[in-house]
């Protein structure tokens, strides 16, 4: 039932994304991070204080989605197996977004393939955090492949990896861990301080599922075929390529992959950011790399379910 729970789950992923008007948990912890941030700005002033308070907001919100979803999957269970096997699947079901982030690089993909390049930024600019007012369409692309790559982890392979390990309830509580880090763990003048905790424990979640990320995107290149020893090999070289411990091991990998080359400096909150690049430029940038990079993604998604779902099985039983 359980491993029948996660393929229902992911298929629902695929079928439908997540529609806007829908509830969604990710909505609600956004809610409780909100309110709780404003409680502890009123009472915490100081950076040390800020950072104090950031542990309590990482400690409340991420233990109370914990608690709240086993709790609603346990009373679930109690009335009966099958409304708890539906609770399963609908928790498993909002953590997962790879179709939520194709359909989101194809908005980009089509604006630059049918519209103006103002909307083309303005389509970009929901789904990353730096200034797109400048980019030209190589930029723009180069932006969208980048986040397809990095989103590829948070966006499933880590969820499907704390599925594996605790079940609904402890992917519920990554999500948190990672709503927590897009919504506070900047560093910026702002967030430096409140969202220090949440975005070092983001970094320490998304540890293994990043490099394992690595192995998945080089499997889907080879099986795609692209370029997987190029992928296994400028991932592994340019792995340490980023500010953050985890973002280079993706989008290293499909850089590979791909043939291209992607990082460099970028505008944060109107500060420029000097980044290293990834990747070989054997070639320029391609439109059609958007496209390319979601397969690499869908696939490596659909690679890391059955991953996890036979470690499950071979660790805990097919009856668990």
């Amino acid at each position: 039932m359980t491993l029948l729970a996660w393929g229902a789950a992911w298929l629902l992923d695929f079928w439908l994304g997540d529609p806007p008007h829908w509830p969604h948990p990710v909505r609600w912890i956004g809610n409780l991070i909100n309110f709780m941030q404003r409680k502890i700005r009123q009472f915490c002033k100081s950076d040390r204080a800020l950072k104090i308070g950031g542990g309590v907001l990482w400690l409340v919100v991420v233990g109370m989605t914990w608690g709240v979803s086993w709790g609603v999957l346990h009373l679930a269970n109690l009335v009966h197996p099958w409304l708890g096997w539906l609770v399963e699947v609908w928790m498993i079901y909002t953590v997962l977004a790879a179709r939520c982030l194709s359909d989101a690089a194809l908005e980009v993909y089509r604006a630059l393939k049918e519209g103006t390049l103002a909307e083309s930024r303005e389509k970009l600019s929901w789904i990353v955090g730096r200034d797109t007012s400048q980019l030209e369409r190589p930029q723009i692309t180069r932006a969208v492949v980048e986040t397809v790559a990095e989103n590829s982890v948070d966006g499933v392979i880590a969820p499907l990896f704390f599925l594996m390990l605790g079940g609904a309830p402890l992917a519920m509580a990554y999500k948190a861990v990672n709503t927590l880090d897009s919504m506070v763990g900047y560093k910026t003048e702002k967030y430096r301080a409140i969202g220090y905790v949440s975005a070092r424990l983001d970094d320490l979640a998304n540890y293994l599922p990043a490099r394992l990320s690595w192995l998945l995107l080089s499997f889907a290149a080879f099986c795609l075929r692209s370029n997987p020893r190029q992928a296994l090999r400028i991932g592994w070289r340019d792995r340490y390529q980023h500010s953050s411990p985890n973002c280079a091991w993706p989008e290293a990998t499909v850089a590979g992959a791909l043939g291209i080359r992607l990082g460099g400096p970028n505008t944060y909150f109107g500060e420029r950011v000097e980044k290293p690049w990834m990747g070989d430029e054997q070639r320029g940038v391609a439109l059609d790399d958007i496209t390319r990079a979601i397969q690499l993604m869908m696939l490596a998604s659909l690679l890391a379910l059955l991953l996890f779902a036979a470690m499950r099985w071979l660790t805990l039983g097919i009856g668990s």
